[in-house]
């Protein structure tokens, strides 16, 4: 048997280290998150750890501007391109490439790196992850919305390209980490956990008056604006839920969703044996972000410790979907297939984005996507998009009946 000493020094972290790197969305929180990772390896292991070869982001020039300059990437992408003068004089006599636009970060996205973050939020990091998989690049996916609203094309982009997809999701890397796939036949439940958001003790008639400063103030995760509202409705986790179905060929019935408000199990794994693995750590992202930029080894990382002591106990209870109608309007989706996860991921987006702009109240958000879905699945095929044309014909159409469904709500 192996001593710990020696299994120690028989970890070769160097290929991994080595790995040239893409960052997607390196402004928003996972980012953030991923570049701090990168930072944390290079002061640790050597200024030579995760080369990158090119950050992306959609407005934020500062922040930009100064991790290129820190971190020294071949390129950086601004996706404004009225803002591309400013990044221009901001790296100045780096030697940093700057381009601009949307078909620069697709450009980002197919560069030679062996891996690319994809942490674009929303239906906008669909095309550039796509990019990525398709020249068979290794994606560490934190980007949901692109699983979701193109599953069928995601999925044979994966299975034509061999490329290798980690999620990033902290439920979803979770269960990477804990299911055996050679037992697939003995795998019994997937439960991914919840928060159950700021508004989980909430009544109905105190949901119709929060206001997007309460949504966003999440109660254990730090996270964007839309992901955040998400996790308040719960749309966030029938989103997983869907993510999950494709991203390991699970049957619907296989999935469920529990509330953990403690945000300290990301994911059970029930086996046909009567066995239950939970992943524990942390509410820190950074835990799932150097899992995937490592994998298959494992680094160390600057996320916070778990300290299960600290926690007088861990708590779990069944989503109430009376009050949360999001997660059952997914669920539904997830059933349905074909069409419908698109239509919900689009509406969704929209009912999000209008709340935030204060034009509809919170509980609009479900009733939009609700009778977004009704609507467009009378006018359109169910069947699923074939093509990534396909999809974005939908998500169009979805966005402009959501929109028009927002109007008639705020009327």
């Amino acid at each position: 048997m192996n001593t710990y000493r020696e299994m120690q020094s028989s970890s070769n972290l160097a290929p991994v280290l080595g790995r040239r790197l893409t960052v997607l969305g390196s402004t928003g929180s996972v980012g953030v998150a991923t570049l701090d990772v990168v930072r944390f390896a290079r002061s640790h292991y050597g200024a030579h750890a995760f080369p990158l070869e090119a950050i992306t982001a959609y407005r934020n020039v500062d922040r930009l501007v100064r991790d290129a300059r820190e971190l020294n990437p071949k390129a950086v992408v601004i996706g404004d391109p009225s803002l591309y003068g400013e990044v221009k004089a901001g790296l100045a006599g780096s030697g940093i490439e700057v381009l601009a636009g949307s078909e620069a970060i697709l450009e980002a996205a197919r560069r030679q790196s062996d891996m690319v973050m994809s942490a674009i939020v929303g239906a906008a990091g669909l095309a550039p992850t796509l990019a990525a998989l398709e020249r068979g690049a290794m994606v560490a996916l934190a980007n949901k919305e692109c699983v979701v609203a193109a599953g069928a094309v995601f999925q044979r982009a994966a299975k034509e390209s061999e490329g290798v997809v980690i999620p990033v999701d902290s439920e979803h890397n979770a269960a990477f980490q804990l299911l055996n796939f050679e037992q697939s036949h003995a795998i019994e439940k997937v439960t991914l956990t919840a928060s159950g958001g700021p508004f989980r003790a909430w009544s109905m008639e105190r949901m119709a008056q929060a206001t997007p400063e309460q949504a966003v103030s999440h109660p254990t995760w730090s996270m964007g604006a839309k992901i955040s509202v998400d996790s308040a409705t719960l749309m966030n986790k029938g989103l997983e839920l869907i993510e999950a179905h494709i991203l390991f060929g699970l049957p619907p019935e296989k999935l469920d969703v529990v509330i953990h408000p403690q945000s300290l199990v990301h994911c059970l794994v029930a086996y046909a044996d009567g066995s239950v693995l939970a992943h524990l750590s942390a509410p820190d992202m950074k835990t799932p972000i150097a899992h995937a930029l490592a994998w298959p080894q494992r680094m160390m990382s600057p996320a916070r410790r778990l300290d299960v002591t600290a926690f007088s106990q861990f708590t779990f209870e069944k989503p109430d979907l009376q009050r949360f109608p999001c997660l059952q309007l997914a669920r539904a989706c997830l059933q349905a297939g074909g069409a419908a996860p698109t239509i919900l991921n689009a509406a969704n987006e929209v009912a999000v984005e209008q709340f935030l702009g204060r034009r509809i109240g919170f509980l609009e958000i479900a009733r939009t996507v609700e009778r977004t879905l009704s609507a467009l699945s009378r006018e359109v095929n169910g069947e699923a998009p074939a093509t990534l044309d396909d999809v974005l014909a939908l998500d169009g159409a979805a966005r402009v009946r959501a929109r028009e469904e927002c109007k008639l709500a705020a009327a």
